[in-house]
């Protein structure tokens, strides 16, 4: 009754997480880096402060690909000002794609669940505490943050990254010249909450965003995961949701706010839109 109590008078507070949250339970944040010298020290700083705020056992996995801006060596002052039981760093030498990165990181990660997120402050660590609730709640194998549902969405977006995120380009060939065009044609379009119809109804994921890299994942179920995914680039989140539901994996939503980068640039070109209808009709093809 007492732990009752606690819940209704300090709703959202670091007591509750205590009561909901065994102190075994320990997560390991992996943020891959590339480029990310302004934007890490604050993600960094931001993770730190929710966690304290919440009392929840934590550890921060920079992996690095051999960044040409010094984010090692700045990933190198956090650890010391953090403490190299909080900040581990594990860099590699050059670029090897995000689900490379992820497996270099569980390698060292001794948390029994996995958090991944942007590193370039699109995520805010403050919707963490809600991912860890929703996942003791329904006791979900995942738990994905949504731009699509609820109060979740996107802000600070150009036509090119809403069009590749939400699933328009592969609608019709048409709509891309459309989109591209001065002024864009489809700028009114409601990209957030329709544009992600195509990729529902050619892969049925049972999950309302699929190309969001904010999520908790049981350690072992992301291990077991990235074991079957074969993708590459933007196309592996949304394949990872996708084999989630072929394994029968539990997935629970968070909606979330997601802002696009204050430093440095967008990742995203046309290589990647191209590579993003490749996996999309080779997921379609195959599952």
């Amino acid at each position: 009754m007492a732990s009752l109590e606690v819940r209704r008078s300090l709703p959202g507070s670091r007591r509750e997480l205590e009561v909901r949250s065994p102190r075994r339970d320990k997560y390991s944040v992996l943020l891959p880096t590339y480029n990310e010298r302004e934007n890490l020290p604050l993600i960094v700083w931001l993770l730190v402060k929710s966690f304290s705020e919440s009392g929840i056992n934590y550890e921060i996995i920079i992996i690095d690909d051999g960044s040409p801006d010094g984010t090692r060596n700045v990933a190198e002052q956090l650890q010391k000002i953090y403490g190299s039981d909080r900040i581990l760093l594990k860099p590699r030498e050059k670029k090897l794609g995000l689900g490379t990165a992820y497996i270099h990181g569980m390698k060292h990660a001794t948390g029994n669940y996995i958090i991944i997120m942007d590193a370039d402050l699109s995520h805010h660590p403050k919707f963490i505490p809600e991912f860890i609730r929703k996942q003791k709640e329904g006791n979900f194998d995942i738990v994905s943050g949504t731009r699509y549902k609820g109060n979740g969405g996107v802000y600070g977006w150009d036509l090119k990254r809403k069009i590749i995120s939400d699933g328009v380009l592969p609608c019709c060939p048409g709509w891309s010249l459309l989109c591209l065009s001065d002024p864009p044609i489809l700028a009114s379009w409601d990209y957030s909450r329709g544009a992600n119809f195509l990729t529902q109804i050619l892969l049925r994921p049972g999950a309302s965003d699929l190309t969001g890299s904010f999520r908790l994942y049981r350690k072992e179920v992301l291990e077991k995961l990235i074991e079957k995914c074969v993708s590459k680039g933007y196309v592996f989140q949304m394949e990872m949701i996708v084999r989630a539901r072929q394994l029968n994996y539990t997935i629970g939503e968070v909606p979330i706010s997601f802002v696009d980068r204050v430093y440095g640039e967008s990742k995203l070109g046309g290589n990647e839109i191209v590579s993003f209808l490749k996996g999309l009709l080779t997921l379609f093809a195959t599952t």
